[in-house]
């Protein structure tokens, strides 16, 4: 080991002569006396390039992830298909998100009997629109079908019942097998639990749209995502002042709605304004329309 002292320089480091960093493993005190340990010395960490400078400085840009539609189906027929997937597709995983036998048969249990109240409710739309047009028939005339009155519908084999709140149920059994650590898309793909990804606005046609009104002695700026959050990141707001400078830097905005606090001009003039959103660094879609408002005076 070799004793330090302030303008000493690293003959190990790579590339040779670098500072001591404060930071270096191989620096420590001993009796108030600062040392270095060198090749050989118990406990000596090898050296290796020097750490870039600017990477301390430059953060990764925030990536978005592409937002998804609610995974559970709407339609009725359409959910039930997606329990019978679940149920059909969920037992290698079992293990793997450590469910319980009456979690499995329970969610069983839902599928087959969603499917039964829905074939049930079939059978009884498809017979009602039979009898009420033969009901109809029997009350304003006319010529009976060969076959006569309707035959009254035969519904499926009876189910096991289950408790009001199937979705509600799938719901909760769905979150938690998505909180746990194994799971991924593609599992999420075979179980039939993953949304849809949503596309996004088009930014070749997309642009803000606003409005401007006199608020408390300030232009306010009524303007909003559009819908479109998930999306953006902020707005970039450009002025013209009719001093002329024409068009002029005003504010990046995050939150819906500015408030231009400029002083308000002692004789009328018209202010105009004009936006784009962002997304980090970069504009995206296209510039809004002009808006004016006439202030001062």
């Amino acid at each position: 080991m070799r004793q330090l002292f302030w303008d000493a320089t690293n003959p190990h480091s790579i590339p040779p002569g670098q500072p001591y960093r404060w930071d270096d493993a191989n620096l420590f005190f001993q009796d108030g006396i600062g040392y270095a340990r060198e090749p050989g010395d118990p406990g000596f960490v090898p050296y290796g390039p020097p750490p870039d400078p600017l990477s301390s400085l430059t953060q990764p840009k925030r990536r978005k992830t592409m937002p998804k539609s609610d995974y559970i189906k709407n339609r009725d027929a359409d959910f039930s298909a997606q329990l019978n997937t679940f149920k059909l597709n969920i037992a290698p995983y079992v293990a793997t998100f450590g469910l319980t036998t009456a979690q499995v048969d329970g969610q069983a249990a839902d599928a087959a009997y969603f499917a039964y109240a829905l074939a049930c409710q079939e059978v009884c739309i498809n017979g009602s629109q039979q009898w009420t047009a033969w009901k109809d028939l029997i009350r304003e005339g006319g010529t009976p079908p060969a076959s006569g009155a309707p035959a009254p519908g035969v519904l499926p084999a009876a189910v096991p019942v289950v408790a009001p709140g199937v979705e509600v149920r799938f719901r909760a059994l769905v979150k938690m097998i998505k909180a746990h650590p194994a799971y991924n898309e593609g599992i999420g793909q075979a179980l039939g639990i993953e949304g849809a990804a949503q596309t996004g606005p088009d930014f070749a046609t997309f642009k803000p749209v606003f409005a401007v009104e006199l608020r408390g002695g300030q232009v306010f700026i009524a303007w909003t995502w559009q819908g479109q959050s998930a999306y953006l990141d902020m707005i970039e707001l450009l002025v013209d002042r009719s001093d002329g400078k024409g068009f002029v830097f005003l504010a990046q905005d995050t939150t819906p709605g500015y408030a231009d606090s400029t002083p308000l001009p002692a004789t009328p003039a018209k202010w105009t304004y004009k936006a784009i959103f962002r997304v980090g660094d970069q504009r995206v879609g296209q510039w809004s329309d002009e808006v004016s408002i006439t202030v001062g005076g």
